[in-house]
Parts: C-alpha cells; sequence; structure tokens
C-alpha cells in the first residue's frame, strides 16, 4: 500500500486532531485517514465560521 500523499505538517495537524502518535496513523487505511481529514476540514471551517 502507498503511502498517503500528505504532507508533513498535514500529518502532525491530523495525529493531534486525533490524538493519536504520528507513527500509528502512518500505518493506518488510508480510507481511514481520508475520512479523518474529512472530519478536520468540518471542524475548523465551523471554528472559521464562529470565528
Amino acid at each position: 500500500m502507498r503511502p498517503l500523499p500528505i504532507s508533513a505538517e498535514t500529518a502532525q495537524k491530523l495525529a493531534a486532531f486525533m490524538k493519536v502518535p504520528l507513527e500509528h496513523l502512518m500505518h493506518m487505511p488510508q480510507h481511514l485517514l481520508l475520512q479523518k481529514l474529512g472530519e478536520m476540514a468540518k471542524v475548523n471551517e465551523n471554528n472559521e465560521k464562529k470565528s
């Protein structure tokens, strides 16, 4: 399986959002990572609208 093509910065933000170590994040299935990226984007979008 190919690694998910995301930047190191995005990987760090996603690991913090999911509250998992970066090492665990890199071994997760891609479909879960993409789902969590979508959730993180929605949360960030809602936070920006509230500000």
